[in-house]
């Protein structure tokens, strides 16, 4: 490959909508990056969990659940889960109200805000979702039991992702 079939490659990429080309061949190695690269780069957790939350925002949000509970014990890992039966009827979801890092203390050597089995009630703050540096208390904003945790403690978190269950009273 010369240099104005290199030259000529770069023009295609750039007018197309790829972020990331690789070429491999026998003596040429040639990797191209836009500047939509970094863009589209996939969010990675943070490596040092030693974080001091600072409540700069309450956000919260609730929705009712779909009638396919069914999460594989693959997916929840050391995800909490409740033993008891529940009816989907009164189940409730909390979702992520953004996207970012669930924790669900506010700091490394503090007990969950909630665990399995806790009653909640509007106010009750249940986790933390950290976004971009600001550490934003989720709170229930519904009454009820929390019967499942869906994400782990420090994992990313998509927006309008289920987080906890909440079997409700009505």
């Amino acid at each position: 490959m010369d240099y104005k079939e290199i030259q000529n490659l770069i023009k295609l990429i750039n007018d197309s909508n790829i972020a990331e080309f690789k070429l491999i061949n026998d003596d040429i190695d040639l990797t191209i990056r836009t500047k939509d690269y970094h863009k589209k780069a996939v969010f990675a957790p943070p490596t040092n969990l030693n974080y001091q939350p600072v409540p700069q925002t309450v956000i919260t949000h609730q929705e009712t659940i779909p009638n396919n509970l069914g999460n594989t014990d693959s997916d929840l890992k050391a995800v909490e889960k409740t033993s008891e039966p529940v009816s989907k009827n009164n189940v409730k979801e909390i979702k992520s109200p953004i996207v970012g890092t669930f924790y669900r203390s506010p700091s490394p050597d503090k007990e969950p805000y909630v665990k399995i089995g806790d009653n909640v009630s509007e106010k009750t703050t249940v986790c933390i979702v950290e976004a971009m540096k600001l550490f934003n208390e989720i709170e229930a904003e519904l009454s009820g039991k929390i019967v499942d945790i869906l994400v782990e403690d420090g994992s990313p978190v998509e927006y309008d992702q289920v987080l906890f269950l909440v079997e409700t009273k009505n």
